[in-house]
């Protein structure tokens, strides 16, 4: 073959990114991946460098969990790749599309004891959808087709693709290219299925709506409020799906997945048929909506539902949901009452936040810094609630009216998400302000990543609940044991250390410095970090509030 003939594997894999319409690669490169680093230069595929491969995995899942593209992520063989796995796993157990790209050893010495080998297909395995090694640099088209087909069809995951040093490097014929995108359509529910259904709802004496993750996936926001007002049906979210039903909405009643019996959780107490619409199970134990097993659960999602004992389906809904929500409210023929429960729910949260902003305690109080963020951030701006108290206190209290606008880990619920990110969210959504709040053990673990942020010329807010300890570890020890212990560090002088990677750095140092400390940082056209130190007894006396409560409502 001659050599107008032939043409680079790592410059045929750049294209076929192209092709599927990449726009970031979010990595660190290698000794074994320098061609494909060096074929991205001529690509308008921007190139991301990050601090850490953990951080390249967490914003590649960020980024794919709100474009509904599966981010990128890149790194070089052995430790590199493996530093991909925690944000990796993190993609696949929350439903969302990522593509993990590393290099490997060559075919020349794969077969036998070297330098660096570990078989790295057999790690990624457990955690993806698909795992897989290109064996020759003529199957990277179909590999890599493969590989964002199988990502971003649902159910949702990531996928793991190793390139040994040799197939980057080789050569191939010069008119192999990207196979043509064909994207997988969801279909029309089985009419069958929706008299069914209907059936169960004529019957019902109290349903209630449970939206999770996936009614966020499949854009079924509008039609799940078409669906609730003309049903007259309550509905509570997921953490995960917050904000696919809006919180000022009459028929809303929140969040679900507390660790204690919240005040959403007695709408459950009282309903005879759960109606679940893009429900996953891993978003918390369904032991929780249905502790005797007896309520009849209506599953409305793109695939059938997991077995749980707690989750024994009365019907299955299979197919687009914002169309089977809309088949089965035609299908209705009776409205419900929901206004009772409903209020006395949405009264209870929203006594809960104002007092939150009536409070001037310092150390603030959590409910005052949710307060806050609220009053700081538009409706159409993005949070991400990191793992901890944090997420706790956000999760519950902070109103959302749009999806995808407060972002929690559910699924393996990662601690140090959120800062890379918000990176990813802020490139996702430029014309969106995008605040990261974190708890100061969950910011060290991957706060290297404000230099790639500052370097990137990324503006984002990250604002640290301060305490000095592992926040939701001492709250769970002290309700179960009655004492906590291994929980408290020091921290660095967070001011100094953000200034040190050129990003603002602020101390907020009474209750009312807070709002106009993170107005100002959101305005900031740079990257700001904010830190409050926060009062977690609160935590304690949350949970005893929790306990003495008693409905029915």
């Amino acid at each position: 073959m001659s050599a107008q003939a032939e043409a680079d594997a790592a410059r045929l894999l750049v294209r076929t990114l192209e092709a599927e319409g990449v726009e970031y690669v979010f990595g660190i490169p290698g000794e074994e991946n320098i061609h494909f680093i060096d074929a991205l230069k001529d690509s308008p595929i921007r190139y991301v460098l990050v601090r850490h491969e953990q951080g390249a995995a967490f914003m590649a899942e960020i980024y794919g969990r709100l474009t509904g593209r599966a981010g990128v992520a890149s790194a070089t063989l052995g430790p590199g790749a493996i530093n991909l796995q925690l944000g990796v796993a993190d993609a696949t157990t929350n439903s969302t599309p990522l593509v993990a790209i590393s290099a490997q050893v060559g075919l020349d010495r794969i077969y036998k004891e070297s330098h660096q080998i570990v078989d790295l297909v057999s790690l990624f395995r457990p955690i993806t959808k698909w795992a897989e090694l290109a064996p020759t640099a003529q199957a990277l088209p179909e590999m890599v087709r493969k590989a964002f087909k199988t990502a971003q069809t649902e159910r949702p995951g990531a996928v793991y693709l190793a390139i040994p040093e040799d197939v980057e490097a080789a050569k191939v014929p010069a008119d192999l290219g990207p196979l043509p995108v064909n994207v997988v359509r969801p279909q029309d529910a089985s009419p069958a299925q929706i008299a069914r259904a209907a059936d169960v709802l004529a019957m019902a004496r109290r349903p209630i709506v449970l939206a999770g993750h996936g009614a966020t996936r499949y854009r079924a926001s509008q039609a799940l409020v078409h669906f609730a007002e003309t049903l007259g049906l309550p509905v509570a979210t997921t953490f995960n799906g917050k904000g696919v039903f809006p919180d000022d909405h009459p028929n809303a009643l929140g969040a679900f997945g507390f660790m204690r019996h919240d005040y959403v959780n007695h709408g459950f107490d009282e309903a005879d048929v759960i109606i679940a619409v893009g429900y996953e199970l891993q978003e918390f134990d369904p032991v929780k909506i249905n502790p005797n097993g007896d309520k009849k659960i209506i599953h409305i999602h793109g695939f059938p539902a997991e077995v749980d004992d707690h989750y024994a389906v009365e019907v299955g809904i299979q197919g687009d949901i914002s169309r089977s929500l809309h088949a089965l409210a035609d299908a209705v023929h009776r409205r419900f009452d929901v206004n009772g429960t409903g209020r006395r729910i949405r009264e209870l949260l929203h006594a809960e936040l104002e007092q939150g902003r009536a409070e001037d305690g310092f150390p603030l109080s959590p409910r005052r810094v949710v307060a806050d963020i609220r009053a700081a951030m538009g409706r159409h701006d993005v949070v991400l609630a990191d793992t901890g108290a944090v997420k706790m206190w956000m999760a519950r209290l902070y109103p959302t009216y749009e999806p995808n606008t407060l972002l929690v880990s559910n699924g393996l619920s990662s601690m140090g998400f959120s800062v890379p990110g918000a990176i990813a969210a802020k490139l996702a959504h430029p014309d969106r302000r995008v605040l990261a709040a974190t708890g100061d053990g969950a910011f060290l673990m991957n706060s290297q990543e404000l230099e790639t942020a500052v370097r990137e010329n990324v503006p984002i807010t990250v604002l640290i609940w301060e305490d000095e300890a592992y926040g939701l570890i001492e709250w769970k020890m002290d309700l179960e044991l009655g004492a906590s212990s291994h929980i408290r560090f020091r921290n660095p002088d967070f001011v100094a250390y953000a200034e040190s990677f050129g990003a603002r750095g602020y101390r907020v140092g009474s209750a009312d410095e807070l709002l106009p400390t993170l107005r100002k940082a959101l305005s900031d056209d740079g990257v700001s970090v904010v830190t409050v130190p926060v009062d977690y007894s609160h935590n304690l006396q949350l949970t005893d509030k929790l306990g003495d409560l008693t409905g029915p409502f």
